[in-house]
């Protein structure tokens, strides 16, 4: 669906999206392990691009929640790329996206397991990075995609898209829908999540343009990645802020939430609402008249790049350093800084296009 660029991803680990920016010392990691992690992706070592393709290997998939639609089709699309290289898929994970002792406990149980490679989503940049750093010692290649960690913590990043793409094309899309005048808030999920806080970073930027001076973001607020949560903190914000004009929710739980809130309310067609949200999820929403436009990308080719990008580490085709191309898929992508590799820019989808997507 959305076509994958060639182009130096915009991304560091700030802009490796998703992807938290409180650096909580979880795991036996201190803020200053984090900091020390930020200096360069950890090289898989010596890279020979013509090395063959391994075969009967094992991939671990780690998502942020299991059982999350849009991890659900992302880590399908890892598992159907697995099976076109001849090698095994295996998922494991938390049931909760805010739980980061789970993800933690989940990276050591698929480095016991011994297998070749992993796919991780992280829930928090530096708690998963002791753990990653014993699966790398281990011969295990770590690639993170959706959110990141320090880039010291994995091999690679596969990332969405830029995050200044991400960012600041929101801000554009509402801006837009409200005649650039109101005020607006976030509705994001965690307050650790990498990707939403790195997204935040480039919205607030964005509305420093003067063109959208008459435009005041007045709270962010956090429904967790949460469907109850969030659904209860769009109705906060409405009662908080009677004179809110629009909402940009970051989430694919959150954008859903937020839309089930306003469609049923006084505020529908009223309140814009756009951000990060699937076709299928939001259809509804755009036909009856609460959502103009969203975007995203395609999940499934997240965790289609996600997979081929652990298979071509764990090959000895690229080790992750920046300026490495490799073949995936049909398709040339070259390592940007920081080990970071981009998917391509989002999608936007309205009622002109939406019923040709269904993901």
């Amino acid at each position: 669906m959305l076509k994958p660029s060639l182009r130096r991803a915009c991304a560091t680990l700030a802009a490796g999206t998703s992807l938290a920016l409180t650096l909580t010392a979880c795991g036996g990691t201190t803020k200053d392990d984090v900091k020390a992690d930020n200096a360069s992706a950890a090289s898989a070592g010596h890279a020979d691009p013509n090395a063959a393709t391994k075969k009967g290997l094992t991939v671990g998939f780690l998502p942020k929640q299991v059982n999350n639609p849009y991890f659900t089709t992302a880590d399908r699309g890892g598992e159907k790329a697995l099976g076109e290289l001849g090698s095994k898929y295996k998922e494991v994970g938390p049931s909760s996206a805010t739980d980061t002792s789970g993800q933690v406990s989940y990276v050591n149980t698929l480095t016991q397991q011994q297998v070749d490679a992993m796919a991780v989503s992280a829930q928090d940049p530096g708690a998963l990075c002791t753990a990653l750093k014993q699966a790398m010692s281990n011969g295990i290649k770590v690639v993170t995609y959706d959110s990141d960690t320090a880039p010291g913590c994995r091999n690679a990043f596969v990332s969405q898209a830029g995050a200044e793409d991400l960012g600041r094309t929101e801000v554009q899309l509402l801006a837009e829908q409200i005649g650039n005048k109101g005020e607006i808030a976030i509705l994001s999920a965690a307050q650790t999540a990498t990707n939403q806080n790195t997204w935040i970073g480039y919205m607030k930027d964005e509305l420093k343009d003067p063109k959208y001076k008459d435009i005041k973001l007045v709270k962010i607020a956090y429904g967790n990645d949460d469907a109850q949560q969030s659904f209860q903190q769009t109705q906060g914000l409405l009662q908080e802020h009677p004179d809110l004009k629009g909402i940009i929710s970051p989430t694919t739980v959150g954008i859903k939430a937020a839309a089930q809130y306003l469609s049923g309310s006084q505020y529908r067609g009223k309140v814009k609402l756009t951000g990060l949200g699937t076709p299928d999820d939001m259809r509804k929403y755009v036909k009856n008249g609460t959502v103009d436009a969203f975007e995203l990308w395609d999940p499934a080719k997240l965790g289609d790049l996600a997979a081929r990008t652990a298979v071509a580490l764990a090959s000895g085709q690229i080790s992750g350093k920046e300026g490495e191309s490799f073949k995936a898929g049909g398709t040339t992508y070259t390592i940007g800084g920081d080990g970071v590799i981009s998917l391509g820019r989002p999608t936007v989808f309205d009622t002109k296009n939406i019923d040709r997507f269904h993901f």
